[in-house]
C-alpha cells in the first residue's frame, strides 16, 4: 500500500539533535493516527510539537508520496524525525512554493534526522527537460533543505535522485551529517551533495556522495566546515566556491577537509572564484590526507571560472585568497595536468603551501605536469610533479 503525504502547510515535522536511541522519547507512529497519511502527520506533528519533553515521530517502512513540504520551528523540546520508509517526490513540480525545495525544515533548535530511509527525489524524470542541461535550473526543487538549523544531525539516511541539489544548507550553526548516503547519475546536471552557504560549525563525516556536480560545495559566509572520511565520485570533486559572483558575499573562513577518497571525479579538491565580478575573500583552507583515484585535476586554485565561457576573462578576480595548504595528497590522476594553480592577477594568492604531493599521470602526453599563475607556493616534502617550476 502506497500512502500519499500531500502537505502544503507551513507547520510539520521537528526533531531531535542528539542520538538515534528513541527508547527514553515519547515516540508518535503516524500510522496511529488516522488512515489519511498527511493528516496522521500534522496530528502526530502537533503533538509533538507541543510536548514539553523529547519525542520522535516515525514513520515505519514502506513508499509514501510526499507533496512540497515546509517544516518549522520553534518547538518547546528536541524531536527526532525517524524515516524508516521511503518518501518519494513528486514528479511535477509547477504547483510548488519558489525557493522553498522539497522538504524545507526551518529555524529548528535540536533537530535529528535519522531512520536509515530514503529520500526519492524522482530527478530522472525531469533532467534536461525543463531547463538546458549547462545551466542551473531554478525551476526544480532542491531535495532537502535546511535553514536555520541549530545543533542538529542528519543521520543514517539516503538521498537519491534529486531533481536539483540533494541537501543545501543556509544560516545553520552546529550542523553534523553523518552517514549519508547521497547518489545521483554522473551526468545529472546541477545535483550537488551537500551546498554550504552562510553557515558555521557543519561537520561531514563517513559519507558517500556520487552525484553529477559537486560532492560537496561551499559557498560565501561559510566559517568553520569539517569534512572528514567522504567519498566522492562520480562528480565534480569537494570545492570551495564559486565564489566572488555577487557582490556583497561573505568571508569563508576556516575549511578542513582531510581523509577523503576521489574516485573517477572531474575534479579533485579546489578553490574557484569568478573574473571579473565582485570582491570577497577565502582563507585558512586546509585539504590534507586525500587520495586520488583517476581525477582529473586532483589539485585546484582556479580564479579563472568560467563555466560555458560566458564571462570576462580579462578583468581578474576581486576574490583573496590566502592561507591554503594541501598536504599528503596522493594516487592518480586523468589529466595530464595534476596540479593548477590560477591565481588572480589582481590579488594574488598568498600563503600557499603544498606538502608531500605524490600525483601519477600514465597517459601518452608523459608524466604529470603543474600549472602556476600569480602564485609563488611554498614545497614541502615530495613534489610529484614538480609544482610551479
Amino acid at each position: 500500500m502506497v500512502l500519499k503525504f500531500n502537505i502544503t502547510v507551513t507547520s510539520l515535522l521537528f526533531l531531535l539533535a542528539s542520538a538515534v536511541d528513541v527508547s527514553c522519547d515519547t515516540v508518535f507512529d503516524v500510522t496511529k493516527y488516522g488512515a489519511r497519511a498527511d493528516g496522521a502527520l500534522l496530528k502526530a506533528w502537533g503533538e509533538a510539537c507541543s510536548s514539553s519533553v523529547a519525542s520522535t515521530i516515525v514513520i515505519p517502512g514502506g513508499v509514501y508520496a510526499l507533496g512540497q513540504t515546509v517544516i518549522e520551528g520553534p518547538c518547546k523540546a528536541p524531536i527526532n524525525l525517524f524515516v524508516k520508509g521511503t518518501l518519494r517526490a513528486p514528479i511535477e513540480t509547477k504547483s510548488f512554493k519558489p525557493r522553498k525545495g522539497w522538504i524545507s525544515f526551518q529555524r529548528i533548535d535540536n533537530f535529528a534526522l535519522s531512520g536509515g530511509g530514503v529520500f526519492d527525489g524522482e530527478g530522472s524524470t525531469v533532467w534536461g527537460k525543463n531547463c538546458p542541461v549547462d545551466a542551473y535550473c531554478e525551476e526544480l526543487p532542491i531535495s532537502l533543505r535546511f535553514d536555520f538549523i541549530t545543533n542538529g544531525m542528519v543521520k543514517d539516511i539516503t538521498s537519491k535522485d534529486s531533481k536539483q541539489f540533494h541537501m543545501n544548507v543556509l544560516g545553520c550553526k552546529n550542523l553534523t551529517f553523518y552517514n549519508v548516503e547521497i547518489s545521483a547519475p554522473g551526468e545529472s546536471p546541477n545535483t550537488d551533495g551537500i551546498h554550504i552557504g552562510r553557515s558555521s560549525g557543519i561537520n561531514i563525516t563517513d559519507t558517500k556522495i556520487q552525484t553529477g556536480d559537486d560532492c560537496v560545495s561551499i559557498g560565501d559566509g561559510s566559517q568553520q566546515i569539517n569534512i572528514e572520511r567522504v567519498t566522492c565520485g562520480p562528480g565534480h570533486g569537494i570545492s570551495v566556491g564559486s565564489l566572488g559572483k555577487y557582490q556583497n558575499e561573505e568571508p569563508v573562513v576556516g575549511i578542513r577537509v582531510k581523509n577523503c577518497t576521489l574516485t573517477n571525479s572531474d575534479n579533485g579538491v579546489r578553490v574557484k572564484s569568478w573574473p571579473a565580478l565582485a570582491q570577497g575573500s577565502a582563507s585558512d583552507m586546509h585539504f590534507e590526507a586525500i587520495v586520488m583515484d583517476n581525477v582529473s585535476y586532483p589539485i585546484i586554485i582556479d580564479q579563472e571560472y568560467c563555466p560555458h565561457n560566458k564571462c570576462n576573462l580579462k578583468s581578474p578576480s576581486h576574490v583573496k585568497i590566502s592561507n591554503v595548504s594541501f598536504r599528503n595528497i596522493k594516487g592518480t590522476t586523468s589529466t595530464q595536468v595534476a596540479v593548477k594553480l590560477i591565481c588572480s592577477q589582481g590579488v594574488p594568492c598568498q600563503q600557499v603551501e603544498l606538502s608531500d604531493i605524490n600525483l601519477k599521470y600514465n597517459g601518452e602526453e608523459g608524466p604529470a605536469i603543474s600549472q602556476c599563475k600569480n602564485v609563488k607556493p611554498t614545497l614541502l616534502g615530495v613534489q610529484l610533479p614538480r609544482t610551479c617550476a
